[in-house]
């Protein structure tokens, strides 16, 4: 009998492998860190083949951590699921299956000028009515082009169908199974997908001059897409596949038209499902696809996407070594009673939601001799509480609806202070769920359902558990002058790079 659904999550830090019974716990789960890569100011990237030697590292780990009596697990696993870092671009040789560069990841600012030259024909939104997406540096599009016009001889490679690409899904999918594939999700950060037939738009290639045949053939978010051809989940089917924002919606079950759900990871993700309707932004949202389950309609979402919260954290960790562990900025930002009338924005990757000003640049504003790094630490975590709020208001006006509970989820919905802040910065409940892993269980349903591990969706929503409700504690004049400084704070960031 199989008892198991197994996720891959790729994250932006790390990849782990998580094994989830039928009610939706975790069984196990083995997790590897990756590097880092900063080559320039504003540049971030990633290697390829350490995130597939990890991945592969990680399924082992979590069968041997089920596996103890020494027994084959195999049997029992029904299907694997994929989640990924989304927009992450890799361009690797077809026939080696070696990558031409790192890993350009999502946060990494240096097409901007390939991103301000399609603006200047058009405006920054002259690509949204097909994609959902403004012109920014955060798509892979733009990555794409970047690769092959700077690598040496990858375009004549690329033009000959030497090469493919994918993101970190599609990298994953290739090298376990050897399909060339996404999903409508993972395609429809790419700039390149039109969102409305869920195809690659000529146009679109053209635009950044891109050849068809690097590009993997679109999926739904749950199917066959082929099996594991070695190692301890052998012929095992890969059956999910979501990028991880979108995995987490569907993993909080978030089903219906108005439900939205907040991944607070390296960056911040809130996500609003809209129904079988693509909704146009005009609040500086992302029109985006949440998921489509095989051949079901395409459910369609609104995303307010924060580049930097938890990696501000890990900032204060490694680069001023301010705390020792991601975990000790509770305590520390815990030592004032508030702020000391600081704001820390962010903006080390420019703007995201709903500002996209990739021209932006961090700063901390509002500092006297009075700051001490328990204000700091505070700061840090306000801001993305603040960061939060910019996109619920955002989302509220382009969905005409008022959100009245906000479900969280993601590695920083453990830490207390941050989430009754939210709370009362936000003014409406917060809710956490019992399994807080709800990137990887999405993946995980999305592959069960391809398998009849999981009937339905109504089967997976009886899964779903609350864990802990915050309620806002703060009165309505503080903070309506905690927000404002907030907002003035933004500003000071704006066109800091010429």
């Amino acid at each position: 009998m199989t008892t198991y659904v197994a996720a891959i999550d790729q994250g932006t830090t790390s990849t782990r492998c998580i094994l989830f019974d039928h009610a939706g716990n975790v069984a196990s789960v083995s997790q590897k860190e990756h590097q880092q890569i900063y080559p320039k100011p504003g540049w971030v990237e990633h290697d390829p083949l350490e995130i597939w030697r990890n991945t592969q590292e990680v399924m082992e780990g979590a069968l041997g951590k089920v596996n103890s009596d020494q027994s084959p697990v195999v049997g029992e696993v029904a299907a694997v699921g994929i989640t990924n870092q989304r927009e992450t671009t890799v361009v690797w040789d077809r026939q080696t299956g070696q990558p031409l560069y790192n890993a350009i990841v999502w946060q990494d600012t240096r097409t901007d000028e390939i991103c301000n030259a399609l603006a200047r024909q058009g405006g920054q939104d002259r690509l949204r009515a097909k994609t959902g997406l403004p012109l920014a540096t955060y798509f892979s599009g733009p990555k794409i082009k970047w690769i092959l016009d700077t690598v040496p001889g990858a375009r004549q490679k690329a033009e000959n169908g030497d090469l493919l690409f994918g993101n970190m899904d599609t990298w994953l999918i290739w090298n376990l199974t050897g399909a060339h594939v996404t999903d409508v999700t993972n395609a429809s950060r790419t700039m390149l997908m039109n969102i409305h037939t869920l195809d690659w738009d000529a146009e679109m290639l053209g635009i950044l001059d891109i050849p068809p045949a690097i590009l993997p053939k679109i999926k739904s978010s749950s199917e066959m897409y082929g099996a594991v051809r070695s190692g301890g989940l052998k012929d095992i089917p890969v059956g999910g596949d979501l990028g991880d924002q979108q995995a987490a919606l569907f993993g909080q079950t978030c089903f219906s038209v108005g439900e939205a759900k907040n991944t607070y990871g390296t960056g911040c993700f809130m996500l609003l499902n809209t129904g079988e309707k693509a909704v146009p932004s005009t609040s500086g949202l992302l029109t985006t696809l949440g998921y489509k389950i095989g051949n079901q309609k395409a459910v369609y979402a609104l995303e307010g996407s924060i580049a930097i919260t938890g990696a501000l954290i890990q900032w204060l960790r490694d680069n001023l070594g301010l705390i020792q562990s991601s975990a000790e900025v509770e305590a520390l930002a815990k030592s004032v009673e508030d702020n000391g009338g600081i704001y820390f924005v962010p903006a080390f990757s420019g703007l995201f939601a709903p500002y996209w000003k990739s021209s932006a640049r961090g700063a901390i504003v509002g500092m006297t001799r009075y700051v001490h790094k328990g204000h700091l630490a505070r700061a840090a975590l306000e801001a993305t509480a603040y960061q939060t709020r910019e996109v619920l208001e955002a989302m509220e006006a382009d969905s005409g609806v008022k959100l009245t509970a906000l479900k969280v989820d993601g590695g920083m919905v453990f830490n207390e202070l941050l989430m009754q802040f939210q709370a009362d910065v936000l003014d409406v409940p917060v809710i956490r769920p019992k399994v807080a892993e709800t990137t990887a269980l999405g993946a995980a349903y999305a592959a069960g359902l391809a398998v009849g591990f999981w009937k339905d969706e109504g089967e997976l929503r009886l899964n779903w558990v609350k864990d802990k409700e915050w309620l806002p504690k703060m009165d309505a004049d503080t903070r309506k002058k905690l927000y404002s400084g907030w907002k003035k704070a933004v500003t000071r960031t704006f066109d800091w790079v010429e």
